[in-house]
């Protein structure tokens, strides 16, 4: 069978005309065309899928040739009406539907009549009511319709429980769980994933056989992190995903609109209900240059986060863009849209573009780059549009950095961080090296670091630091085992871990410095809060690129620069590293390793889910209370928090992870790490019953179990850091009613709202300072709850004496439901009858 293809291009102004021979291949996955392509024959609309794929496959070589200066032309409706593409291969029955997202993004420009950014197409396209949705960024809620969820099984835990909860009978949308969090680091990957599969059984059981009745996807402990195998299976440009861990924006990498959120927002998706997000300002971060040398993605990130702070990105979406762009690969962008959770920012994402097609393709997804390519302007900010606020990066100037210690925006360049940590005390010995992680370890990263651990070992060198390695996923360990990459990490000195978190989240049974004892770790993670990664408050732990932290293990100190030190080989010859490389991707297809998904049933009504009530790592949850429908008078305040308090703070993480699924076990952690500003101590508060001082979490169950009501007040930025919504229901569930502090993280200050708590913001961030410890506060005005309507505080001193302050908050009329409901799950049950 023979075609006439027809092509413009714009460089000569000419048609082209070509007769093109077509012979359909055989398959074994259903390929459709990476580009547009246009017939002049009538036969089109009679052939197959799999025809019409090898058809415009040849097109795309065509146009190829042809060059940049080829204009896509769009293919017939006859194909779009046949070419339905699935989200996933797990999911053959649900599309994505770029008609639906063109046609929201066109109603709402023409509302706004101005150019969009990718940011507010994807956002705006995906709007519940595109054409009455009031949008003003920084300002309105914005209801809409993410396309999915993921949950890793930590937190997947509970929002199993409140989606149980619920009474609903299966999730509305694609939905997955993640067995990533619960696997500790202790020998090696093979030996600690069989453990953590025995220790953690009954859980594994539970997220297992809840996904099963529920219609959720479950990928088996072992299978890898959660956002390296929603990259590589999920994740597509102009997508809006949520997902349970703070750094679900990792799908960034690949164009989509990824957001981190508590347990009960994903419940409001898996319900079908529409899910609420303040309109997001947009920050644009134009990238000129080219990568190069050592220079690695992740410095886009560390660098970005020294300028904006922890809390510069609050509220916006970091958009990347800019001819810098194209030097970056797409699972580098990943990384950079990954660590974006550092700044606060609710996501980040860059434009599409080749890398990421390359990426679809080789992951086995031709189908839906093709799609994307016909939408690739949807898929790219507009010409003029007009962000919130610009950073201009020149990567041809970016130096390699390293982030740290105690914070993930102390930005330091590495040629001057060995001079900076003798400055401040901070030990120089790097006591342990470790790359993987969610942010970082991807086939090329692997590789860049592989090749610098090759440059020792040719040289006779190991490392002088301990060494670990994660892979990413099932996937990523078996092609790095396949292509070499694992035997020459391993040759170093490295440990191979299981396909996890592990180190990252204090997953980590570090055994080599006691509790305490001051030391320097260099990680390729994105986070190195006090204490986060092996309990030690001690550790200083800094955060690079899997290249820069090989090369500092390899030398053993922070006081090294391999861009410009030399290392000595054993026979005392001098030598320098070379600048590291790395294939963006496996030469060979990527080896799949171990099948480790289990597919829900199509009907799974008639399964049980069984919480035995005796159980330590699990427990049914009970409906909080609802508001009396008075003022809250005479709520002492529990603990007055001195300085950064994170999620960690608030919940710690670490072994606390066994308990996620049961509130009143995980509670015994609540606010353990925050600092009492009364006395400079951790985890001890005074019990103003007793008189006596004790734990947080002890304290706040005397009050409890007296009738009293609570508050927390905090400090700038309050609950930064990880989603749990832990750090949200443990207040509640022991007696807390309010926290107040000067600015809180987004996911924080939404987890709260929804569990039927009030965060509220000084009007006058000084007025922190009048609160005292031993006071008590009533807050008053909340039979007006308005949105916009400050509300007042009360403060009584122990003197006698009194002053008012006020207090603000971010309340729309829907929050306020929750509140008045008890939690955004008892309104949601209220709206069922």
């Amino acid at each position: 069978m023979k075609e006439r293809l027809f092509f413009f291009s714009p460089l000569s102004g000419s048609t082209l005309h070509v007769t093109a021979a077509v012979k359909p291949q055989r398959r074994r996955r259903r390929r459709r065309p990476p580009y547009n392509c246009v017939t002049s024959s009538p036969t089109l609309t009679s052939l197959s899928v799999n025809k019409m794929a090898t058809y415009c496959l040849t097109v795309a070589r065509l146009q190829l040739a042809l060059g940049h200066g080829a204009r896509r032309l769009h293919i017939s409706a006859a194909y779009r009406a046949k070419a339905k593409v699935s989200m996933s291969r797990f999911e053959p029955s649900s599309f994505i539907s770029y008609e639906k997202l063109q046609s929201n993004v066109d109603i709402v420009r023409k509302r706004l009549n101005r150019p969009l950014t990718l940011s507010e197409k994807i956002v705006y396209g995906h709007l519940d009511d595109p054409h009455n949705q009031e949008i003003d960024r920084g300002r309105t809620y914005l209801r809409l319709r993410p396309d999915r969820v993921a949950m890793q099984d930590a937190t997947a835990q509970m929002a199993m429980l409140q989606f149980i909860s619920s009474g609903l009978p299966r999730v509305a949308v694609p939905s997955t769980i993640h067995c990533d969090h619960l696997i500790e680091a202790q020998i090696g990957g093979a030996k600690d994933l069989a453990r953590a599969k025995e220790v953690n059984q009954e859980v594994y059981n539970f997220l297992s056989s809840a996904g099963a009745k529920y219609g959720v996807g479950f990928w088996k402990p072992g299978s890898g992190i959660i956002h390296q195998i929603i990259l590589e299976n999920y994740a597509y440009p102009g997508v809006m995903l949520i997902g349970t861990d703070s750094h679900t924006p990792n799908g960034g990498g690949l164009g989509g609109i990824c957001i981190g959120v508590g347990g009960a927002d994903a419940v409001d998706v898996m319900a079908g209900i529409p899910w609420e997000l303040k309109c997001p300002k947009v920050i644009g971060v134009k990238l000129t240059g080219t990568l190069s040398g050592w220079t690695s993605p992740k410095d886009v990130i560390l660098k970005v986060a020294g300028i904006l702070t922890v809390k510069g990105g609050t509220g916006a979406i970091v958009e990347y863009h800019g001819p810098g762009v194209d030097s970056i690969s797409c699972t580098g962008m990943a990384t950079i849209c990954n660590m974006g959770a550092e700044i606060g920012a609710t996501t980040s994402v860059f434009p599409y573009n080749h890398r990421m097609r390359t990426y679809l393709e080789k992951t086995g997804r031709a189908e839906i780059a093709a799609v994307a390519d016909e939408y690739s302007d949807l898929l790219v900010p507009d010409q003029g549009c007009e962000y919130d606020q610009i950073i201009e990066l020149n990567l041809d100037e970016l130096k390699p950095h390293i982030n740290g210690p105690f914070t993930p925006d102390l930005a330091h360049p590495v040629s001057e961080v060995g001079a900076a940590a003798q400055k401040n005390g901070w030990p120089l010995e790097v006591k342990v090296g470790l790359i993987g992680s969610c942010t970082n370890s991807s086939y090329e990263d692997m590789g860049r670091a592989a090749s610098v651990a090759k440059q020792a070992l040719d040289k006779g060198l190991k490392c002088k630091a301990q060494f670990t390695v994660t892979p990413g996923s099932e996937q990523i360990r078996a092609t790095i085992e396949r292509d070499g990459y694992s035997k020459i990490l391993g040759d170093v000195g490295g440990v191979v871990l299981a396909n996890a978190c592990g180190p990252c989240i204090g997953q980590w049974d570090r055994r080599d410095v006691k509790k305490g004892e001051k030391n320097t770790i260099v990680t390729s993670f994105n986070r190195n809060f006090t204490a986060r990664n092996d309990a030690n408050p001690a550790t200083h732990a800094f955060v690079t690129s899997p290249e820069i932290v090989t090369a500092l293990a390899i030398a053993g100190t922070l006081n090294f620069n391999p861009e410009t030190d030399y290392l000595t080989a054993p026979n005392g010859e001098k030598f320098k590293l070379e600048p590291p490389n790395g294939d963006e991707l496996p030469s060979k297809d990527f080896d799949p390793g171990q099948d480790t998904y289990q597919h829900p049933p199509a009907d799974g009504s008639s399964l049980k889910v069984n919480v035995n009530p005796q159980s330590n790592r699990l427990q049914l949850l009970e409906p909080f209370d609802k508001w009396s429908g008075n003022d809250l008078e005479n709520m002492q305040v529990l603990i007055k928090v001195k300085g950064k308090c994170t999620t960690d703070h608030i919940s710690a993480a670490g072994p606390w992870l066994k308990f996620r699924g049961h509130l009143d076990n995980i509670s015994n952690n609540m606010l353990i790490g925050a600092v009492n500003s009364e006395n400079d101590a951790v985890n001890k508060i005074k019990n103003h019953l007793t008189g006596e001082y004790g734990g947080v979490p002890d304290v706040a169950r005397h009050y409890k179990a007296n009738g009293i009501s609570w508050v927390v007040v905090g400090d700038d930025n309050y609950g930064e850091g990880s989603s749990r919504e832990h750090a949200a229901l443990e207040p509640r569930h022991l007696g807390g009613r309010a926290i107040i502090v000067k600015s809180f993280a987004r996911i924080h200050e939404t987890n709260l709202k929804k569990q039927g708590l009030l965060p509220l913001t000084f009007n006058n961030p000084s007025d922190y300072d009048k609160i005292r410890p031993d006071d008590k506060i009533s807050i008053r005005g909340l039979k007006s709850f308005a949105p916009g309507k400050p509300l007042t505080a009360v403060l009584k001193h122990s003197d006698g004496t009194e002053e008012t302050l006020q207090l603000n908050h971010s309340f729309n009329e829907t929050q306020i439901q929750w509140f008045q409901a008890g939690s955004a799950l008892n309104r949601m049950k209220e709206m069922q009858h």
